[in-house]
């Protein structure tokens, strides 16, 4: 039988109750249970909700955890709508750190910080959900950009493979090497901006979004369209034109190495079991670096995924919402997602075993090290004018690689979009 509703594993210092709020009574159903909702987007694309409310639901006996889908593409937009309405779930997840800062702003979301100052040391990720000193919703995963390589190729090709002190020109002379073989393009580099920009902004010395001074982007452009003109990796208007996924590019090996956030390990794990990405070794390695500086602990970027509590979630339900906040950030939850190929908040030695235990995952000790040792920034600082400046260098950044601006003149125009749009300036 499933235990009754307590806190989890010594999240919570006292003991959670259904009453502790008052007026449990309405929320519970005529066996005593609670009903939560949790909005989160496409279960295709993110099937660790699924994962956490099945873990969550068989441990629990007094909570019953129902999962309300929303599109991929639009789930900002679609939960803003509900929120607005009145209609939105008990619970839902945080996708980006930008639209975390509007719902929190409007009043949207639950100050959790009891549940954040019961949780183990070994959980990563609160920052990006702070604001003022408190914590407004709590991360179960903390994604990490490296580097996946196809260990066929690079033997095919001759080239030597990532060993762990790669800069980025390293990267761009494999990359050469690996197309002049001619069995596949060297490289990928995606077409989000953050595929660049979040490298250039988080490994370049004194770099800040939010300075207005955009220069150090530069060398990472300019790296990036040579890399094209070269034939090294496919060029972005093919990829966008021909709308590229980066499953497929490296899946079906076309492109021998990809830098890509570690989502994408579990997403490759389960599409080489079903026949959807050719059967090939692979493995993982530390994003190359800007200098030599930050071989020991590289620097790369990633922001964790997270869940709040609606503001208007019934009084109630307050307390059972909060249990299953606890539980997301548990060792348990961790140790689930990881043996699944996703990288939990929760860092533990139980942890790394799940994830390289998991059928399909590399064993070589490269991949181990690149998944514990790295130093991993937010793509997003938490700040209102965020989504502002990233619209600014999202602009920038598709106006540099289909070429129809130059580097320079484009970040000209971004610092002065920035100084007029954002009021921030250099």
């Amino acid at each position: 039988m499933k235990r009754p509703l307590t806190a989890t594993a010594g999240i919570l210092a006292v003991a959670l109750t259904l009453t502790a709020c008052g007026g449990s009574d309405s929320a519970a159903d005529a066996d005593g249970v609670v009903d939560l909702t949790l909005g989160t987007w496409a279960l295709s694309n993110a099937p660790e909700f699924q994962l956490l409310v099945d873990e969550f639901n068989a441990s629990h006996d007094d909570v019953e955890v129902s999962i309300r889908e929303y599109d991929t593409d639009n789930y900002e937009t679609q939960m803003t709508a509900d929120l607005a309405a009145g209609a939105a779930p008990d619970l839902y997840a945080q996708k980006t750190v930008s639209a975390f800062v509007t719902y929190q702003a409007g009043g949207q979301l639950v100050d959790v910080s009891d549940v954040a100052d019961g949780l183990d040391e070994n959980v990563t990720g609160l920052g990006s959900w702070q604001v003022d000193g408190s914590t407004w919703a709590v991360p179960f995963r903390q994604d990490s950009w490296f580097l996946f390589y196809n260990k066929d190729l690079f033997e095919k090709a001759g080239v030597d493979a990532p060993d762990g002190t790669w800069t980025w020109d390293d990267y761009a002379e494999a990359a050469q090497a690996l197309s002049d073989a001619g069995d596949a393009d060297g490289a990928y580099q995606h077409v989000w901006q953050a595929a660049l920009q979040g490298f250039a902004t988080n490994q370049t010395p004194g770099a800040d979004l939010l300075s207005g001074d955009y220069g150090y982007l530069e060398p990472y452009y300019e790296r990036a369209l040579a890399m094209q003109d070269a034939g090294a990796q496919v060029d972005y208007g093919t990829a966008t034109t021909n709308s590229l996924t980066y499953q497929a590019q490296f899946g079906k090996q076309k492109a021998a190495m990809m830098p890509m956030g570690s989502w994408y390990v579990a997403m490759l794990l389960a599409q080489q079991a079903d026949g959807e990405a050719d059967d090939f070794a692979w493995g993982l390695a530390p994003v190359p670096q800007y200098d030599e500086s930050t071989l020991e602990e590289p620097v790369t970027f990633g922001d964790p995924t997270s869940i709040g509590i609606n503001a208007a979630v019934d009084e109630g339900k307050l307390d059972a919402a909060k249990e299953f906040l606890g539980f997301i950030a548990s060792e348990d939850a961790a140790v689930a997602l990881a043996a699944t190929g996703i990288t939990p908040a929760y860092q533990s030695d139980a942890v790394t075993e799940a994830y390289f235990g998991a059928e399909g995952a590399p064993e070589d000790e490269l991949s181990r090290q690149t998944f514990q040792v790295h130093d991993t920034r937010p793509e997003n600082p938490v700040h209102p004018k965020i989504a502002t400046v990233q619209t600014i260098l999202g602009d920038l950044h598709s106006a540099v690689m289909s070429g129809s601006t130059s580097v320079d003149d484009a970040i000209a125009e971004a610092e002065q979009r920035a100084a007029n749009e954002a009021g921030i300036t250099g």
